[in-house]
């Protein structure tokens, strides 16, 4: 918990001395606050500063780019079990940074195949990554979609509240997770890292209550 403080802090400083020592005009906070959050996101997902140079087991990496964020999905999915061509073509359109190409193939595809839960989720995180990561009422729809398809499946409720994480919507993002653990059986394999996440959050919300 050290280390995370310590992470915690830092980003509070350097917030601290972009708003008053640089004097940061006040409509750019949200914008810098994201951009620091966001980072420290990336780390808290990718590492743990209590152990450096260890690296953590999360449920996912962070999704920088078309490649991570098909990558992202499939690693909570069977990967043995053959995919439908209609996802496998969406997921090259979107590795190539055609969301809307892929999108579009995933429409088509879910049209014959509603229940397909993985589809639905990659149509809802090719939506937000055509957004340029801001969740639009259509994403929301085909998250909503997947959950109702298997209400255990954490997927969903996790990449969603990722999504609002990475436009600066930490309430909204700590919402979601807190549900999604509220529903997680004991023995949930996502239980602790997802625990570790929402810690986090609360601690930059009580550091920083301007963050939406």
């Amino acid at each position: 918990m050290g280390g995370w403080l310590a992470v915690l802090s830092l980003a509070l400083v350097c917030f601290a001395l972009a708003a008053f020592l640089l004097r940061l005009p006040k409509e750019g906070y949200a914008l810098f606050g994201s951009v620091l959050l966001f980072g420290l996101a990336g780390y808290a997902w990718q590492g743990s500063p209590d152990q450096p140079g260890s690296p953590k087991a999360a449920m996912v990496q962070e999704a920088r780019s078309g490649d991570d964020m098909v990558d992202a999905r499939i690693s909570l999915f069977d990967t043995v079990q053959a995919k439908p061509s209609y996802l496998v073509t969406s997921d090259a359109f979107a590795r190539r940074g055609q969301f809307d190409d892929a999108a579009g193939m995933l429409r088509r595809g879910l049209t014959e195949n509603p229940d397909h839960l993985e589809g639905w989720l990659a149509l809802a995180m090719a939506l937000t990554a055509h957004a340029d990561g801001f969740v639009t009422p259509a994403a929301v729809h085909a998250y909503d979609r997947a959950r109702a398809i298997d209400p255990a499946n954490p997927a969903a409720d996790f990449f969603l509240g990722f999504s609002f994480l990475q436009v600066g919507e930490v309430r909204r993002a700590r919402e979601i997770w807190a549900g999604l653990l509220a529903r997680s059986p004991e023995d949930a394999p996502w239980r602790e890292d997802l625990e570790g996440r929402l810690a986090q959050l609360d601690d930059m919300i009580a550091n920083a209550p301007m963050l939406q």
